[in-house]
């Protein structure tokens, strides 16, 4: 089944103000993009990875970027990429932020190897229950994303309504993403257990946020 996955980045200099002061979110922003990206690169079962941003300086991955000058909003820029997916010859998406630095790539590649059923839709919460982390739909357009505060139980039920099989699967990995210092903490707590990833967010939190530091 061809696999393309999209990844909406807001621009690296608004992103991720919930952070506070005393670091620079801008480059925070732009190496977990980069380690989320290598991960992805990884995984032999994505076909292709759609980037829509208005960020010029995105990671040169082997990524197709689509433009997102009106920046709209985390939704919005994923129907783009959807759209852009479905062009390409996409059977299936997976709509992933570029925030989770830690994603393991034989995780996520089990994940999408295993059986699937259209129209279905499997929903990754994040760890707290409540959010998306990544949202896998077959076909592409089996429902409108639709991220944000309760955005787990509102995709499960649009994917309801629309008479596809929802499944949620909790994946440790993509569990975790930043926005704000509590975030932060626990990123470096995960990190810390799981040395072999993300090592360009690892590297920038070692030189900008000392240990101990929230």
């Amino acid at each position: 089944m061809r696999t393309v996955a999209v990844l909406p980045i807001k621009s690296f200099s608004r992103a991720k103000s919930r952070l506070g002061e005393g670091l620079d979110r801008g480059e925070l922003a732009a190496a977990m993009t980069a380690d989320v990206l290598s991960a992805l690169a990884a995984i032999p079962a994505l076909s292709d990875v759609i980037v829509v941003t208005a960020e010029p300086l995105v990671p040169d991955a082997g990524t197709i970027v689509i433009s997102d000058r009106d920046e709209a909003g985390q939704s919005a820029a994923a129907q783009r990429g959807i759209d852009a997916a479905v062009e390409r010859g996409a059977e299936r998406v997976l709509l992933v932020p570029g925030d989770c630095p830690t994603l393991d790539p034989d995780e996520l590649g089990a994940l999408l190897d295993g059986p699937c059923e259209p129209p279905q839709v499997t929903v990754v919460p994040d760890r707290h229950g409540s959010g998306t982390n990544a949202l896998l739909l077959a076909p592409p357009g089996a429902v409108a994303p639709s991220f944000g505060a309760g955005s787990m139980a509102r995709h499960a039920a649009r994917a309801r309504a629309a008479g596809a099989t929802v499944k949620v699967r909790a994946l440790p990995s993509l569990g975790l993403d930043v926005d704000t210092p509590g975030d932060l903490a626990a990123l470096r707590a995960a990190l810390d257990a799981r040395r072999e990833l993300a090592p360009r967010t690892r590297a920038l939190l070692d030189r900008l946020v000392p240990a101990g530091v929230s």
